[in-house]
């Protein structure tokens, strides 16, 4: 599995298409994540209740775990449209409030990556979500004036990566925050089974537990999984697949045991191997794969955390002693004192 930033832009309009046909539609139907679930379906039954617009939500979590389906949910299930941005998209204020003017009563406008807003746009969405008011700026200079439009009520859901990149004021304006975890491999394996049944494909539970096994926890990396095991077994194995074809065309993807691509283990190879276990920097870990840090930071380090393969410390990545053993790298003396050029 690569990167997104290692993928064409073709691939990747190809792998969302993917994703949209196998995200389901309704709460009843999406999988995992009870707490979630349970604090979603009575805020959303009490919005019914009242005839009213659904608090502001804040959906964090690393990639993959389900968080613009939800906001989709969120609308099927309120009956209402939705509108979608993200905070890199937004780069003018004029881009905001000519999203915001045109507004409708009790809709859902979803915000993804709402951590990367910039701090003037981030502003505007203050008065927009607490008063429903946008404030418009006219002129400049000392006869500049300030212009107010009243706004519907509205849904605003906003999705992370980064919870503590939001700045406080804008994090306190959500009434409903909601973390997403990663999934356990009964649950990734039995969303496996559905999205092979909507693409009809036949597979064993012993195969979809193979996939799930190696889908590090993420719904979205193990439909990836699937669609090119689907591809290996039409080539390979009449169509079918058991849990022998799973494993072979997991193998060949280079996705190990523990769901590590060629990515995490340049990652771990370049921090145990190259640097001797660390500390080393992460833009130094970025340079030495040709990945970028952001990347690292959000997409890969979660999960080799997780695993205990991989600690962060004030001064740098370290590779634990499970990732030595693991990777099978002979231990070297680690880097030591503060004049380290690869500390960030």
């Amino acid at each position: 599995m690569r990167s997104e930033g290692m993928v064409s832009p073709a691939q990747q309009e190809d792998d969302r298409q993917f994703e949209a046909a196998l995200r389901p539609t309704r709460l009843d139907d999406f999988a995992g994540q009870p707490h979630v679930r349970e604090q979603l379906a009575i805020a959303i039954e009490a919005a019914r209740r009242r005839g009213e617009a659904m608090d502001h939500v804040l959906l964090c979590g690393p990639p993959g775990l389900g968080k613009t389906t939800l906001a989709g949910i969120i609308a099927q299930e309120l009956s209402v449209s939705i509108d979608q941005t993200a905070g890199p998209v937004l780069q003018k204020k004029l881009d905001l409030t000519g999203i915001l003017s045109n507004v409708r009563k009790h809709q859902v406008f979803f915000i993804d990556e709402i951590h990367r807003l910039l701090p003037d746009i981030e502003e505007i969405l203050y008065a927009a979500l607490e008063d429903f008011r946008l404030d418009i700026l006219i002129g400049t200079g000392p006869g500049a004036r300030t212009h107010s439009i009243s706004l519907p009520r509205f849904t605003a859901v906003g999705a992370t990566t980064r919870l503590g990149l939001l700045s406080a004021p804008l994090r306190g304006r959500f009434g409903i925050v909601l973390r997403l975890d990663p999934y356990d491999e009964p649950t990734l394996a039995g969303i496996v089974e559905r999205s092979a049944g909507l693409l009809e494909i036949g597979i064993t539970h012993d195969a979809a537990r193979e996939i799930a096994r190696r889908g590090r926890g993420t719904p979205r990396i193990a439909n990836r999984l699937l669609r090119r095991v689907r591809d290996y077994a039409q080539v390979r194995a009449d169509g079918h697949i058991d849990h022998g074809v799973a494993q072979a065309a997991l193998d060949l993807l280079k996705v190990d045991r523990y769901g590590l691509d060629e990515v995490d283990q340049k990652i771990m190879m370049t921090i145990a191997a190259k640097y001797g276990g660390g500390p080393v920097g992460l833009s130094t870990i970025a340079a030495s794969i040709d990945e970028q840090a952001d990347t690292i930071e959000e997409v890969y380090e979660p999960y080799l955390m997780q695993l205990g393969f991989l600690d962060r410390t004030p001064r740098g990545r370290i590779a634990t002693d499970r990732a030595f053993e693991y990777f099978q790298v002979p231990r070297r003396h680690r880097f030591a004192g503060t004049q380290n050029p690869l500390f960030d």
